[in-house]
């Protein structure tokens, strides 16, 4: 399986080359991506509320396996369970839409600084895209 960096530096190489992709491709690319970084916002607010997946999930009326594939990037949250798992953290969840980007973050209800952001430069321009930080193993 490839690593989400290996993928976005494998795109981006391609970009270089002058190789676009098909519309249908770029659209799944682009989903993928805002599945990495919402699991990434999950990932960090979970972790800095010092909760494990199993904790979150009883919170959440989720599953101890249904939070790790969240986290792990493997599902688009619905609007939902977004909300639902800002009640479980004890936050608000903000998606800010700009330019060719999107920001995810959950943050504390009294709107002090993110406990976790992503960004995601949507594939309009051929841009290079940060690769989310390291996870720690499910808790």
């Amino acid at each position: 399986m490839v690593s989400h960096a290996r993928w976005k530096l494998s795109r981006d190489e391609k970009v270089a080359q002058g190789i676009s992709e098909e519309p249908e491709v770029e659209r799944r690319r682009e989903e993928i991506s805002l599945a990495f970084d919402l699991g990434q916002a999950v990932f960090d607010r979970r972790v800095a509320l010092g909760l494990s997946q199993t904790e979150l999930a009883r919170r959440a009326g989720m599953t101890q396996p249904q939070v790790s594939k969240l986290e792990l990037g493997g599902t688009v949250p619905t609007v939902p369970l977004l909300a639902r798992l800002a009640r479980a953290m004890e936050a608000v969840f903000r998606m800010e839409l700009f330019e060719s980007s999107i920001r995810v973050a959950f943050t504390d209800l009294d709107g002090d600084a993110p406990e976790a952001a992503a960004r995601v430069s949507l594939p309009e321009e051929p841009e290079a895209v940060d690769a989310p930080a390291p996870r720690a193993a499910q808790g």
